[in-house]
């Protein structure tokens, strides 16, 4: 049975991130707060943890899913390689509304779906994801909605969709945006915008100067 728990106070709050750890240690899907929509999250290195939130989103494993970080030294364990500009992004813009991909680590023992070896990574401006990404490390997290459905902005969005199939959902009210992140490629020197979200493209030119859009024959 699904756990929707309201967390208006620090203790609500501190009983939702201890239950929705222990459901996460289980192999289920929970969602929390981010700082743009609410997320379908799980442990990318469970058996079938990723399997599981594909199904509950009605989503193929060609659109792979996104890693949460709690920490800039997570983000560098799992990847390969981060190249000075994109590390440049990280430093301006992390925590916060980005998402770089990058080349993984390929001793990883994970399943994020058809990825050809890249992983999508982004550390949250969200204290409640953060003191959960402390406790349960890097999760995998995709949007709280039914494929093709608006994004949830709020936990009782997110259960209107998802029902049964997450384990536990935290709620912290409405977001104050339903503009998902801005995703760079970073697997190469070459930066390229993949998709403009909650950054501008001047947001990134600010920082790194000159950056194309990826196109999509690449």
């Amino acid at each position: 049975m699904a756990i929707y728990i309201e967390c208006t106070t620090e203790t609500e709050r501190q009983r939702g991130i201890t239950a929705a750890k222990s459901a996460i240690r289980r192999g289920e899907c929970i969602v929390i707060p981010t700082d743009t929509v609410y997320g379908i999250a799980v442990d990318p290195f469970m058996p079938d943890g990723v399997n599981k939130l594909l199904a509950a989103k009605g989503r193929g494993r060609d659109m792979p899913v996104p890693v949460l970080v709690p920490t800039f030294a997570a983000a560098i364990a799992l990847a390969k390689k981060l190249s000075p500009a994109a590390k440049d992004l990280m430093d301006a813009f992390w925590p916060g509304p980005l998402t770089i991909v990058v080349a993984q680590q390929p001793t990883l023992s994970w399943d994020l779906g058809d990825t050809d070896g890249t992983v999508a990574l982004r550390m949250p401006l969200q204290r409640t994801a953060l003191e959960l990404l402390a406790e349960t490390g890097p999760l995998a997290v995709s949007s709280a909605n039914i494929s093709g459905q608006p994004p949830a902005t709020s936990a009782k969005m997110a259960l209107e969709q998802l029902g049964e199939s997450v384990s536990i959902y935290l709620e912290m009210g409405e977001t104050t945006s339903d503009i998902p992140s801005t995703i760079v490629d970073a697997t190469s020197d070459k930066l390229q915008i993949i998709r403009l979200g909650a950054l501008s493209k001047a947001d990134l030119v600010e920082i790194v100067g000159e950056i194309a859009f990826k196109s999509s024959d690449e």
